[in-house]
């Protein structure tokens, strides 16, 4: 477990001594010496397996070398030596994205390999300890449904093509790795709940595209009636989901995750209720009555009332756990 400390304020207020002071000093001075020279070898790895990957581009070469990488991380976690953490889960990390990129491209992004890859990727988050990991791979499973982002000059933009099913297969899995953070390990808690928030994360945005656009359903009409064709159909609007349906589930769901989280003391998911909230807000405000200076000015004072009740939420939490 890591901890900050303030030494110089322990001293002055007669928490610990100046010797131990100085002894706490010098082994983070230690610790940093050792994290330094992993960094410099990380950035050496990288570097390597970017030049090998440019030389020789195919699908093959990102899988050998992401097994290679992977498969050196993994050995040298095994090792137990405390200095080699963080560049074993360099390896471990830029091996296994290296690897689950070379496999969706040989497969040409079936959704066999994106499952594939979310699997191979859990594995490696709980191997490496590692959080990224565990958010790629649920990230991996929003892919596998048609979800993505993208950035142009000036402009970001997500993807969500199917808001009923991300909204539903992700609420699945918060509360299936939620329910895992409560059984499992403080090391693999952090694991658990970072999946979870990033299933939070994607629910919302499953909300917010579905409020604006509505879902024709065609992922789940091309199963049900076993035509792939039905996928490319998006002309048909007899089974569409209103956008309307989204609004009213997406501020209900807000709702009742925020009530639960303030009753269990879930700050996180406190903050990341109000954020959205206040995205759903603005987005049907101006979606509805538009952007003129009388509605700018009443969506400004409504924010300012938000963040002020954040705010005073945030202040008792600190209070209590003072």
């Amino acid at each position: 477990m890591k901890v900050t400390l303030d030494l110089t304020q322990l001293v002055e207020t007669g928490k610990i001594t100046p010797a131990e002071a100085e002894r706490l000093h010098a082994l983070a001075a230690r610790d940093t010496g050792s994290h330094w020279i992993n960094l410099l070898v990380g950035f050496g790895i990288v570097a390597v397996a970017a030049g090998a990957g440019a030389l020789l581009p195919s699908p093959l070469t990102a899988l050998a070398l992401g097994a290679a990488l992977a498969a050196l991380g993994l050995v040298l976690m095994s090792l137990g030596a405390r200095a080699w953490d963080l560049l074993a889960q360099i390896c471990i990390v830029i091996g296994v994205l290296a690897f689950c990129g070379g496999l969706a491209v040989l497969d040409g992004g079936s959704l066999r390999a994106m499952l594939a890859s979310a699997v191979i990727l859990a594995a490696a988050a709980v191997a490496a300890r590692s959080g990224l990991l565990s958010a790629a791979a649920v990230l991996v499973i929003g892919a596998s449904l048609g979800s993505s982002s993208d950035y142009r000059h000036a402009m970001y933009t997500l993807t969500v093509e199917e808001p009923t099913l991300t909204i539903v297969v992700f609420a699945l899995v918060a509360l299936a790795t939620y329910l895992v953070s409560l059984r499992v390990k403080a090391q693999y808690e952090r694991l658990a709940l970072i999946a979870a928030r990033t299933a939070v994360l994607m629910i919302n945005f499953g909300f917010w595209v579905g409020s604006l656009w509505g879902d024709n359903l065609l992922r789940l009409r091309s199963i049900v009636h076993g035509d792939p064709s039905i996928l490319h159909d998006y002309s048909a609007r007899s089974e569409m989901v209103s956008p309307l349906v989204f609004g009213i589930g997406w501020a209900l769901a807000l709702a009742a995750t925020g009530g639960w989280a303030v009753r269990v003391n879930r700050r996180w998911v406190v903050n990341v209720v109000a954020v959205f909230a206040a995205i759903h807000f603005y987005t049907q405000w101006f979606e509805r009555l538009g952007a003129t200076p009388a509605t700018v000015l009443s969506a400004g004072l409504l924010m300012l009332t938000f963040a002020f009740g954040l705010w005073t939420f945030n202040r008792r939490a600190d209070a209590v756990a003072a």
